[in-house]
């Protein structure tokens, strides 16, 4: 199953050398897939759930922010990890498990990740500490 959500935020990269060194916005478009056996009423989880733990959970703190107050390097490689990390613990419970994770910056330029991709870059995901 996959649920998508948007948001708008700004942000700079620090790191970069170019246009998007300087504070810029997107209207990002995200998406969490989860993954799963059916559950007695035939799901893996109810969007319905999914939803509101996506606006709890993420758009409460990214919707019109600016991102580099919640993650040092708000690239959407990083974007991607930190929504996954703060999506694994309320979906991850042994009967579902988050699948992918995607954010599109621009309409036709976006990154997906797994729980390898996760696993093996999340050491590099630095918080912003406001």
């Amino acid at each position: 199953m996959k649920r998508e959500f948007s948001f708008d935020a700004a942000h700079y990269l620090p790191d970069y050398h170019g246009k998007c060194e300087r504070l810029h916005g997107h209207t990002y478009r995200a998406a969490i897939f989860v993954e799963g056996v059916p559950d007695e009423e035939g799901m893996v989880m109810d969007f319905v759930e999914l939803k509101e733990l996506i606006r709890d959970k993420l758009l409460s703190k990214l919707d019109h922010s600016c991102l580099n107050d919640i993650i040092k390097r708000p690239s959407a490689e990083y974007i991607a990890l930190w929504i996954w990390n703060e999506m694994m613990s309320v979906i991850d419970d042994g009967k579902r498990s988050l699948k992918y994770v995607q954010v599109w910056e621009s309409p036709d330029s976006s990154i997906l990740i797994d729980r390898g991709d996760f696993e093996k870059f999340s050491d590099r995901l630095e918080v912003a500490r406001g």
